[in-house]
């Protein structure tokens, strides 16, 4: 199967509009301060590279039309949006309930575990319907009908954005990172830091579950 990209002057304004999108803090980027802050760099980069492997699943998904149903299902849109934003609260009351000793202030960087934060970070981004709904709306927009291959220039642009959302999000990362060195210096932090960073999670949550409906 032959593989089309879109044209030139398509993905220079599609790069340009997609950077201007990234840089503004959604749910995700949320998610990456939080874990970056209160875990250090690599913690953040780990998140922010689980997140982005879930954007890949919801690009595939956006080339094959599987975004159109969900869009298209009021009850689909609602198990997914639901089961994400009980997935962050989860998290956030997981967080607030574990003991500051079993997360040791000066715990080696190895025992932290990383494959867990891959996949809390894949799970949130992953059932969040709006990342499908926003490719579904945004994507098209900068295809070229007239070169053919539609699915192949929507998976083109969907990496284009995933690769600029990575870069983007791990400049977050790195900035959330250096101040939560500085943070954890502080007792009253080390000591309170849990209850921040849970109410941040299920702040999250419950705005994934109000915000918005299926036909926005």
């Amino acid at each position: 199967m032959e593989f089309i990209i879109p044209s030139t002057a398509n993905l220079a304004l599609f790069v340009g509009a997609a950077l201007v999108l990234l840089v503004i803090p959604g749910p995700a980027v949320l998610y990456i301060i939080t874990q970056s802050v209160e875990q250090g760099r690599k913690a953040g980069l780990v998140s922010d590279l689980g997140i982005h492997t879930a954007t890949l699943v919801h690009v595939v998904a956006a080339a094959l039309g599987l975004s159109a149903l969900l869009a298209s299902s009021a009850l689909a849109f609602s198990i997914v949006k639901y089961a994400g934003a009980a997935y962050l609260i989860w998290l956030g009351l997981k967080k607030i309930c574990t003991r500051p000793a079993a997360a040791a202030i000066d715990a080696p960087r190895m025992q932290r575990r990383y494959g867990r934060l891959f996949r809390d970070g894949f799970i949130v981004n992953l059932l969040n319907p709006k990342t499908a709904l926003f490719f579904l709306a945004f994507l098209p927009q900068f295809v070229d009908v007239g070169r053919g291959h539609v699915a192949s220039q929507v998976v083109f642009l969907g990496l284009v954005f995933t690769l600029l959302g990575l870069a983007s999000d791990a400049c977050y990362a790195l900035a959330a990172s250096a101040a939560g060195r500085w943070l954890r210096r502080s007792r009253g932090y080390l000591q309170f830091e849990r209850y921040v960073g849970g109410a941040m999670l299920i702040g999250l949550g419950v705005t994934a579950a109000l915000a918005g409906n299926h036909k926005k």
